[in-house]
C-alpha cells in the first residue's frame, strides 16, 4: 500500500463550480450510483472507516468532497447518482455539476467508476463513460460487492462487462472488487499510483539512472 492513502484527510466540499478548490495538484474522482458502495470503496482505499461519509439513505450527499493526500494529490468523492428519491430538478442539477467538473478540471487524472456487480452499466454509468470518453479521460471500473456472488457468476459478469466496454473508444479498465472484504484492493492501489504518482516515479527513475 502507498502510505499516502492512509494519510488522507478531508480538505473541502464544493456545492458548485464556483466553490471548487484551486487546481493545485493531481486528483482522481470516485463516481457511481448512490447504492454502489462508492464512499465505502474510497474509505477502503484509505484504510479509514469514516473518511467519506456513507449513509443508509442513498443519494443524500449532494456535494463534491475533496480529500487531500501528501505531495499535493487529492481523492474526490462525487455525488451519487441515479437512485436518490429526490425531485428531478435536483437530479439534473447534480448531473450538470458532475459533468461540468469532469469537463473543467485539468488536474483530474482519472475516474474510478464504482458499480454494483449485480447491476453493472446502468444508464447513468453509461452517461458517465460518455462524458469521460469526450474528454479522453481514463476510467477504471470497480465491480463492487463481488463477495455477493459466487466465483462463477462473478467471472461471467466481469467477462460480459469487458465485452461491452470494447465498444468504447477510450482508455477503460475493469476489475472485481469488494469494499467489505478488501478483495481487489492491491490492484486498485496500483491504478491510483499510476494516475497520481507516475510522473514522480518517472523522475526518480531518471535521476537514479543518471548517477
Amino acid at each position: 500500500m502507498n502510505k499516502n492513502y492512509h494519510q488522507a484527510t478531508f480538505f473541502q466540499s464544493a456545492s458548485g463550480i464556483a466553490s471548487l478548490p484551486p487546481e493545485l495538484g493531481f486528483e482522481v474522482a470516485f463516481a457511481g450510483r448512490s447504492n454502489s458502495g462508492k464512499s465505502s470503496s474510497l474509505n477502503k482505499v484509505c484504510q479509514q472507516r469514516s473518511l467519506a461519509r456513507t449513509s443508509k439513505t442513498p443519494g443524500r450527499t449532494q456535494l463534491i468532497n475533496f480529500f487531500s493526500l501528501p505531495e499535493g494529490r487529492y481523492l474526490v468523492d462525487l455525488p451519487g447518482y441515479g437512485y436518490a428519491r429526490v425531485p428531478e430538478k435536483i437530479k439534473l442539477q447534480w448531473q450538470r455539476f458532475i459533468e461540468a467538473y469532469l469537463n473543467t478540471r485539468w488536474t483530474l487524472k482519472g475516474v474510478v467508476l464504482v458499480m454494483d456487480i449485480r447491476h453493472p452499466l446502468k444508464a447513468y454509468d453509461q452517461l458517465m463513460l460518455g462524458w469521460a470518453a469526450d474528454k479522453s479521460l481514463p476510467v477504471h471500473i470497480l465491480l463492487n460487492k463481488s463477495d455477493k456472488l459466487k466465483r462463477g457468476e462473478m467471472n461471467n459478469t466481469l467477462f460480459a462487462v469487458k465485452k461491452e466496454l470494447a465498444e468504447y473508444d477510450m482508455p477503460v479498465t475493469v476489475q472485481t472488487f469488494s469494499a467489505t472484504k478488501g478483495e481487489g484492493l492491491s490492484r486498485l492501489w496500483t491504478v491510483l499510483d499510476g494516475w497520481l504518482y507516475a510522473e514522480e516515479q518517472e523522475v526518480g527513475e531518471s535521476v537514479s539512472g543518471s548517477v
